[in-house]
């Protein structure tokens, strides 16, 4: 098969979608890959060392899209749309409940699209779970950052020191991201409580992480109770391709204290924070009623060494399957798969990203 690795053109976005070790072992089953000159440069990754792995390298995004698989980072932008075709497969984090004209766009051309962010085994996301750890972990030293004066932050230090208490953390969700995020906060000293609303993953939580870290079931009341004191709220809600639900309004936002920091980590399913809106790393926050918001749709791209590593180690395995077996195939043997197919045949079939966008929902027929 021939299999495509276009540069990302995101704002800022550092990540690429295989390491050469990866083209490596795909171009050693036989495949031909190719690599957008400079696509891996800012993960550390040269044009030589793709080309020692056998890639061909292309100067232009145009030559890498007549392959038969993409397999990117990000959602494709509009810039991209025009290579969309009938017979192009494309496998990458999609967030399609976000991003209407794309799905649109997808549906229109009649693209095979596959989600990494919806494919599930066992009631895991296995490839949305590593970057959901880097964004998890990533939103602690974010938050830290801009809780300070300099930054439009009230001032305050999460690990405080002798004498002076820690800094407050609410995090909502007790998923891959809000458990990686609780585990960094009280890590550093911070105070921290977890959100929930499935008791037996609260009774995970408090097993798996360190004893200063609370859980509390997630209502609108604890809400109002708790956001008046915290310092750093992180919002890890996720709902397997939907649009996430929006837990905080804007009168609990005015409710916080000036200064305090929002990081919203479901930013790219369109924010789980009424007031959150997207941002980049080129301008990373703004401020709402006094709080400092940070809601960077691609935060694991300011460390691409560590993600593009992270992201190739689960999707390969997944990319070597399309391309050794055929989609229909692949599609048969490889757990999970199927619920990565968002858009096949001209339609949606993926109900979650259907019900988000009120869109008819075709069938799967891989389910």
């Amino acid at each position: 098969m021939n299999i495509g690795i276009p540069r990302e053109i995101k704002t800022r976005e550092t990540r690429v979608g295989c390491t050469p070790a990866g083209v490596r072992q795909l171009v050693g089953a036989g495949h031909r890959v190719v690599v957008e000159c400079g696509a891996g440069v800012a993960s550390g990754f040269s044009d030589v060392k793709y080309r020692l792995a056998g890639a061909v390298l292309a100067e232009s995004a145009a030559e890498v899209w007549k392959s038969e698989l993409i397999v990117k980072v990000k959602e494709p932008l509009d810039g991209e749309y025009g290579y969309f075709r009938k017979d192009l497969i494309i496998f990458t984090y999609l967030h399609l409940a976000g991003v209407p004209g794309l799905a649109q766009a997808l549906v229109d051309a009649g693209v095979t699209a596959i989600g990494y962010e919806t494919v599930e085994v066992g009631g895991r996301l296995p490839l949305l779970a590593p970057m959901s750890e880097v964004a998890g972990k990533m939103s602690v030293l974010m938050g830290g950052y801009y809780l300070s004066k300099h930054h439009g932050g009230e001032g305050k230090l999460l690990c405080g020191v002798p004498g002076v208490l820690p800094g407050r953390v609410l995090v909502l969700g007790g998923g891959v991201a809000g458990m990686s995020a609780a585990r960094v906060a009280a890590g550093l000293g911070a105070e921290v409580t977890v959100m929930e609303t499935d008791h037996e993953r609260m009774r995970e939580l408090e097993a798996l992480l360190p004893p200063e870290v609370h859980t509390i079931y997630s209502n609108e009341q604890h809400l109002e109770e708790l956001l008046p004191g915290t310092d750093l709220l992180i919002g890890a809600v996720l709902l397997k391709g939907a649009s996430a639900p929006k837990l905080v309004t804007h009168g609990m936002v005015q409710s916080m204290k000036a200064g305090a920091v929002i990081v919203d980590i479901a930013i790219d399913q369109g924010g789980c924070i009424e007031t959150s809106r997207p941002t980049s790393h080129l301008d990373p926050v703004f401020i709402d009623a006094g709080v400092v918001h940070y809601c960077v749709t691609n935060m694991p791209a300011a460390y691409p060494a560590t993600s593009t590593e992270a992201l190739t180690g689960v999707t390969l395995p997944y990319v070597r399957h399309l391309a050794d077996l055929g989609l229909e195939r692949a599609m048969a043997v490889m757990p999970g798969l199927s619920g990565g197919l968002n858009v096949y045949n001209g339609a949606i079939v993926q109900e979650a990203v259907a019900r988000s966008l009120g869109m008819e929902c075709g069938k799967n027929p891989f389910a």
